[in-house]
């Protein structure tokens, strides 16, 4: 018998260690799809070149189900509307600089905050996704992936978090080090963390492979 798509995603991330290495065991709530400007999509750890990440990817995400505990995260307006919930998307690489030996686990690849879905949560199902609204500019700018020669396999893994709800959006401090991008200060980055800090409850992950290329 078939798993369920979010079923799935646990399999998948299990399969390859991305938990426990990357994020403690989770229920997903939402699917989420991350998509290259050259059409391919990553698809819970398909092989990529990096030739094929050098761009920003698009994000569409489902949401399939709400937990409870997070069921009143929308908020009213000032007008006495509902606000809709907002998300954090992170991608971080646990093997850097090497499976084996992965001392700069992790390695800080995008952050982006106060994503919004454009679809009528009730009109969206497990089959559908729309692009996720982004509201706001990057924390931390995208660097694609760039695995050092002979560094074996790296798995690119995406996190989707849900924002706590609130009348303001989420707000990162400029002296964060989320906002600090050079490549030495991308390193040893937790996104455990980072969730912890500003009250991000983790919905769902997605995650490509990469091979680096052999040489010294």
């Amino acid at each position: 018998m078939p798993l369920d798509p979010l079923s799935n995603v646990v399999s998948a991330l299990e399969r390859e260690n991305v938990i426990p290495d990357v994020i403690p065991t989770f229920v997903p709530t939402h699917l989420f799809s991350i998509l290259y400007p050259n059409g391919k999509e990553v698809l819970l750890g398909n092989e990529f070149r990096v030739d094929e990440t050098v761009d920003e990817p698009a994000i569409s995400f489902a949401p399939i189900n709400m937990p409870v505990e997070h069921a009143d995260n929308t908020v009213g307006d000032s007008e006495g509307g509902v606000q809709e919930p907002s998300y954090t998307l992170v991608m971080l690489d646990p093997d850097a600089p090497t499976h084996d030996n992965p001392e700069f686990r992790s390695f800080r690849h995008w952050v982006v905050t106060g994503l919004k879905s454009p679809a009528d949560p009730g009109s969206v199902s497990a089959t559908s996704s729309s692009a996720a609204l982004k509201t706001r500019a990057a924390v931390t700018p995208y660097r694609p992936p760039g695995p050092r020669p002979a560094s074996g396999s790296h798995r690119y893994t995406f996190l989707l978090f849900l924002e706590p709800p609130s009348a303001t959006p989420l707000e990162i401090p400029l002296d964060a080090p989320e906002y600090r991008n050079e490549l030495e200060q991308r390193r040893k980055w937790s996104a455990v963390d980072f969730a912890q800090q500003y009250g991000l409850a983790i919905v769902g992950a997605n995650f490509l492979t990469i091979r680096a290329a052999e040489g010294a």
